[in-house]
């Protein structure tokens, strides 16, 4: 809790008070001395002074006591949001006022935060609203295509797929988005194989790895971690859809399965065209796309990585990041072993 409004302060804040005490108290001595027959006697004049400022200070005193109370009402833990409790017990005119004020205030403030509330959740339900009805039409634009597979050459066919694939990508990413804040309401921990999280992810991207000449290869062997697969599966997207789009043609990409006594890596490198040093530290920023994403064929949303790293706190994971430019990326996912992973079930 801060401290309240010292003494010191206090008497600061009444300097118009003690100075009007000393023109009194010198008001004072000129009568004395004005006035005929009464010889000024400094020794009496100094103990008047004494008195008198004793009497001040204990006056100045008890009123700073009687207010402490109603200051430390004002005061909160820095934990705390001073907008969420209404402020009582002022016992002064001078006390209610400020305290009427401060509570007008907070409703206020809860009224429009009400509303932000409600806004936000008409907004996120017509988003999830959006996203499904938008998978109609992809859908049945995915069946058009592959009913004119053959009347069309094979170029356009795979650059319509890719395209329908990023279309359907940003969907997902606008979806995910939305759940974010409402996460804990849509998870399942459980066992979750490795490879069978990351095997589909990699099979849907087979046009772009066919198209680029880009050779995969997994190392290690498969292994089970506490985690929630759809999750899982989305931030591995990420990770491989960044690795595919900043990788050149003719390169190769990496996957690592690696586990030791404190817990199980997942690796993505790639020999792709790396991340600058003073991009490297705000990958994970929202909407940030860097120098690379800046390019006109890479059309990045900035999007992917933040998703990436907020979904893996949210599940407890570790998602880092390193990257030398011109030879490739590496990114990480470190999931620690849990303290009951082993025991019998």
């Amino acid at each position: 809790m801060k401290n309240p409004l010292s003494f010191f302060d206090f008497l600061k804040d009444r300097w118009l008070l003690l100075i009007g005490w000393v023109v009194f108290f010198l008001l004072m001595i000129l009568v004395m001395w004005l006035t005929p027959d009464f010889p000024i006697d400094w020794g009496t004049v100094g103990y008047l002074l004494l008195m008198e400022s004793v009497v001040l200070l204990l006056f100045l005193g008890v009123f700073y006591i009687t207010k402490r109370r109603f200051w430390q009402k004002l005061s909160f833990h820095e934990s705390d949001s001073i907008l969420q409790n209404y402020i009582q017990g002022a016992r002064y005119s001078e006390e209610e006022l400020v305290q009427n004020y401060i509570n007008q205030l907070i409703r206020e403030h809860q009224d429009l935060m009400q509303q932000v509330v409600s806004n936000q959740e008409e907004q996120k339900e017509y988003i999830d609203s959006w996203v499904h009805e938008i998978k109609v039409p992809l859908a049945a634009t995915r069946l058009l295509l592959d009913s004119i597979e053959f009347d069309i050459p094979d170029e356009k066919y795979i650059l319509l797929e890719n395209e329908i694939n990023r279309i359907n990508e940003y969907v997902e990413q606008v979806l995910y988005v939305a759940r974010l804040d409402s996460f804990s309401k849509d998870y399942l921990v459980q066992e979750v194989s490795l490879k069978a999280t990351i095997q589909p992810v990699i099979r849907s991207q087979a046009n772009v790895f066919i198209q680029k000449n880009i050779r995969y290869v997994i190392e290690g062997e498969d292994q089970q971690v506490l985690t929630d697969g759809k999750w899982l599966s989305f931030i591995f997207r990420q990770i491989l859809s960044n690795a595919l789009k900043y990788t050149p043609e003719n390169g190769q990409i990496i996957i690592r399965i690696q586990r030791d006594g404190q817990g199980t890596r997942l690796l993505v490198e790639d020999s792709g065209i790396g991340i600058p040093p003073e991009d490297l530290r705000r990958v994970f920023d929202k909407g940030f796309t860097g120098e690379n994403g800046r390019k006109t064929d890479m059309h990045s949303t900035g999007l992917g990585l933040y998703l990436a790293k907020n979904l893996a706190k949210e599940l407890g994971i570790e998602l880092t990041i390193s990257s030398v430019v011109e030879q490739g990326t590496t990114v990480t996912l470190y999931f620690p072993l849990l303290s009951y992973y082993q025991e019998n079930r």
